[in-house]
């Protein structure tokens, strides 16, 4: 599949105005704290650096989930879902993207790439990377949409990859078929963890079907779904499905659904994983023994519609952010509510969590229809990559282009609040 030699980087159509945390403000003379890159299409505090790091012309201009991992021999590693389409419903027989990597040798001053990760004849979802502990191999987790084994909506097989030098070249793919469920399909694109015993554990939900429903006079979608974890407790040699084989999956009954687990390791054999729901919150579950079992899902403190959340310990290996979209309007599928995104901290394993602080929010105004929809305003899917005191953010703003956030633990610990912002 043929793909455009050169990026695009034109300035983008500003906002006059935009919302953050309820309260109008003025693009064209924001507060002091904040910047309006019209060059970039977003708003963003001032103390932030940041820089577009992929952006293809149409029709190639599509650009998704998004992943990074400081590699062995220290160098970053990004990678993208880019090209025409999502892999989700579309023919499993038309090639329309790839996984696409940048590298930064010098912790991301520059970047080359992109580079294709791996030439396969089916789309992609996704990179979700694991380097064990004491080892240097990478391992590359994910959807896999390939013929015979895709239900040609968005379940597919979960498989892997892995790399022994340093994400340049990758083996064969391997298929996962736990022992509980071994037909199982479903979708995997949100990070995974590795707890302190070496259990490895990767979320994975399946989507049943869509349906459109009428909610204040209009006509809103949403889906049904189920939630699992995938777990291994052998370095990926075996596999079992948590909290059992299909259909039992975690979900909200009021919503008959649940997505896009996140789990992270707190140390011994304790795990937080924070779930997406379309309740109007993250929602969380617990384990003590290294996933085996865990308990009911209960809503947090933090404000987030119906999107992926997106948590990650800092450098102290103690502190948590979660990244959060901090507003919710009561549907499900609603992409403007991705807007904008916040983040907050907790000290205490995710039991409290601190007051929400501004990151970035979308500020252009360009019509890029997408999935139907006139707007695609998403700051979401976010990846963080921690190298010390030292700060990386990547999003895939409206789906459309690559941007490289660069700031230090102090700057995240001094962003805006919502009562900076007034």
């Amino acid at each position: 599949m043929p793909y455009p030699t050169t990026m695009l980087d034109e300035s983008l159509h500003l906002l006059p105005e935009t919302t953050l945390g309820g309260m109008p403000i003025n693009l064209t003379a924001p507060p002091a704290c904040l910047r309006a890159d019209g060059h970039l299409g977003v708003v963003y505090p001032a103390c932030l650096a940041a820089e577009r790091l992929h952006r293809w012309p149409e029709p190639y201009d599509k650009l998704f989930e998004t992943r990074s991992v400081i590699t062995p021999a220290g160098d970053y590693l990004v990678v993208a879902t880019a090209g025409k389409a999502h892999y989700g419903g579309q023919p499993a027989t038309e090639k329309l993207n790839d996984l696409f990597a940048y590298r930064s040798s010098d912790r991301g001053a520059t970047w080359s790439g992109p580079s294709i990760l791996w030439d396969v004849p089916f789309n992609q979802h996704g990179f979700v990377p694991l380097i064990p502990r004491g080892t240097s191999r990478i391992y590359a987790f994910g959807t896999q949409p390939m013929a015979g084994r895709y239900n040609g909506v968005e379940n597919a097989v979960i498989g892997y990859r892995y790399s022994d030098d340093d994400g340049f070249h990758w083996s064969e793919l391997e298929l996962i078929e736990p022992q509980n469920d071994p037909d199982y399909q479903g979708m995997s694109v949100i990070q995974m963890t590795e707890t302190e015993s070496g259990v490895w554990l990767l979320g994975s939900h399946t989507g049943t079907s869509y349906f459109a429903y009428e909610e204040d006079g209009q006509t809103r979608y949403n889906a049904r779904s189920r939630q699992y974890i995938l777990r291994s407790a052998d370095q990926g040699q075996s596999w079992t499905l948590v909290p059992g084989a299909r259909p039992n999956g975690w979900y909200l009954p009021q919503f008959d659904r649940m997505d896009e687990i996140r789990p992270l390791s707190l140390g011994g054999a304790k795990v937080l994983a924070l779930v997406r729901t379309c309740e109007g919150h993250v929602w969380a579950l617990r384990s003590d023994d290294d996933g085996q079992s865990w308990s009911a899902p209960q809503p947090t403190p933090l404000v987030h519609p119906d999107a992926p959340p997106m948590l990650f310990k800092l450098g102290d290996g103690h502190t948590l952010a979660c990244f959060h979209h901090n507003r919710h309007t009561g549907c499900a599928f609603n992409r403007a509510d991705r807007s904008e995104l916040w983040v907050s901290l907790s000290v205490d394993e995710g039991e409290t969590w601190e007051e929400p602080r501004f990151v970035i929010a979308n500020a252009d105004a360009t019509p890029r229809p997408i999935w139907g929809e006139e707007q695609e305003f998403c700051v979401s899917y976010v990846d963080l990559l921690v190298d010390g005191d030292d700060l990386h953010l990547f999003v895939p703003h409206r789906f459309r282009q690559l941007l490289h956030l660069r700031f230090t633990e102090k700057d995240l610990r001094s962003l805006p609040t919502r009562k900076d912002l007034q």
